[in-house]
């Protein structure tokens, strides 16, 4: 029998494809293990060409370099006390003098203006229920109510503050920061001084006064009073010197040892 040479040059050709294949394979693999180890290299030498930059140093700003509207907190608040809403502003001051003037100045007593208030107001629903509607068709009168979650939440603000404040209390009188703890008692002692002078309504008031009107007197006049400051400051200074020397620094204990540290 004759061989078929069309079928043995079919095989011979289909071992050369495979071959072929297999070859291109290896070169793919090769290329693209080549590639990526190029592809690290090049990302490595990035993050050594291009190093990170270091951290930025915060330094801290003194209040003086601050604007007033930042040292106030900013928002609303700010905005009341430096008279940028100044219909709000003089609204609350009004309404203050008012209630001070009433009390101290008219001598009005705080049980006499609740029953006059309770009064009017009886008095204007009782003419809206009953002789406004044989006139008019007038809406029922507003049910006044207090919201139970109104009032959980000013509890739990009231306790929030007055827990931090005994416990700022606490913190300046465990003695680790003396210049703040003279300066609490020379403040206390202040205010007993012009508590003996005035009523405590008064006191209130001026007070309330003075946050309204100072700031923004500082803001308008503020190099004027950094300047007048820096030299109370170096005045305190000088004799806060004077009493540690004296006084301070004989007594036994911790003050001596923290003016050394």
């Amino acid at each position: 029998m004759a061989d078929n040479p069309t079928g043995g040059h079919e095989h011979v050709s289909s071992n050369v494809d495979v071959v072929k294949e297999k070859i291109t394979e290896t070169f793919q693999d090769e290329d693209s293990s080549s590639s990526s180890d190029s592809d690290a290299k090049s990302k490595t030498k990035a993050k050594k060409d291009y190093p990170v930059p270091p951290k930025k140093i915060i330094k801290n700003v003194s209040w003086k370099d601050k604007p007033v509207y930042d040292l106030l907190g900013g928002g609303k608040s700010a905005d009341i006390l430096l008279w940028r809403n100044k219909k709000k502003t003089a609204g609350m001051l009004g309404f203050a003098t008012l209630i001070w003037a009433l009390f101290e100045l008219i001598e009005y007593h705080f049980l006499s203006l609740l029953c006059h208030i309770l009064i009017v107001v009886l008095g204007i629903h009782f003419l809206w229920s009953n002789t406004l509607n044989l006139f008019y068709k007038c809406p029922q009168f507003p049910q006044v109510a207090l919201e139970e979650d109104t009032v959980l939440q000013l509890a739990s603000v009231l306790r929030i503050e007055i827990n931090n404040g005994l416990e700022v209390l606490r913190e300046i009188s465990s003695g680790k920061d003396l210049k703040k703890f003279l300066a609490v008692i020379a403040c206390l002692w202040i205010v007993s001084i012009a508590g003996s002078c005035c009523t405590l309504l008064t006191l209130v008031y001026t007070c309330f006064v003075l946050v309204h009107t100072v700031p923004v007197l500082y803001e308008k006049h503020k190099e004027k009073a950094d300047v007048l400051l820096e030299k109370a400051e170096v005045e305190l200074k000088k004799h806060f010197e004077v009493l540690h020397e004296k006084v301070l620094s004989k007594v036994p204990g911790s003050f001596k040892d923290k003016k050394a540290a």
